[in-house]
């Protein structure tokens, strides 16, 4: 293959926003004098699952659950998180080995543009991204493949010159049904047994080189 662009996903692969999205939840359940059970917190689709989090919690609290002021507590709370995060290990090494070999970078999220963007901004890696293609511009999320057909789009490039990087089975799933070669590096919240349709598993960002990855996916294509 010749890739001549990389897509990536945000949360959790770009910077570990999964665990503080989960450290939140945590604390606003201790607010109330209660405790989360994280087992299935994490949804099997891309995009907003909060509504169903809140209705759980005011089932648990009861009449006097303000859905507003726990809203607004929780979100200041991550956003207070979210101020100490750094790119993830090895990303930075990955984008700018991409500048060095010339290739267009792209992130792909079911996440909003205003989550992603100010993320992006905030740690300097806006600029290095020529598109942004996030889930309040499309109607259907991941496992789903728009919001990765609206990069290739916005790219201008059929899906065999690209390559998805993602962190969960059902970005995975997405980037495949667009026709995209996937790179899995899974989040510490996410199962790796799950992660089978994926054209490489690693670990984490830092265990292999950008010019090692491109290397061992270019047998796959075709």
């Amino acid at each position: 293959m010749t890739a001549k662009a990389l897509i990536f996903d945000f949360d959790g692969l770009l910077m570990d926003t999964e665990t503080t999205l989960l450290e939140s939840w945590r604390w606003e359940w201790w607010q109330h004098g209660l405790e989360l059970d994280s087992a299935g917190f994490f949804a099997d689709h891309g995009g907003d699952a909060n509504e169903p989090r809140y209705a759980a919690l005011a089932e648990a609290v009861g009449p006097a659950y303000d859905r507003a002021s726990s809203h607004a507590q929780r979100m200041a709370y991550r956003a207070a998180l979210n101020e100490a995060l750094e790119p993830a290990p090895g990303i930075v090494d990955w984008l700018d080995r991409a500048g060095e070999l010339g290739l267009r970078l792209a992130v792909a999220s079911s996440s909003g543009v205003h989550h992603v963007g100010a993320m992006l901004d905030r740690t300097g890696l806006r600029a290095r991204f020529e598109v942004l293609a996030t889930g309040d511009e499309v109607t259907a999320h991941k496992p789903d493949p728009a919001v990765y057909l609206l990069a290739l789009d916005r790219l201008g490039l059929p899906a065999r010159e690209a390559v998805a990087f993602e962190d969960t089975a059902h970005g995975v799933a997405a980037a495949r049904a667009a026709g995209l070669p996937c790179v899995a590096v899974p989040n510490r919240h996410a199962d790796h047994g799950r992660f089978t349709h994926a054209d490489m598993l690693l670990p984490d960002a830092a265990s292999r080189s950008l010019d090692a990855i491109l290397a061992a996916l270019t047998p796959r294509a075709g």
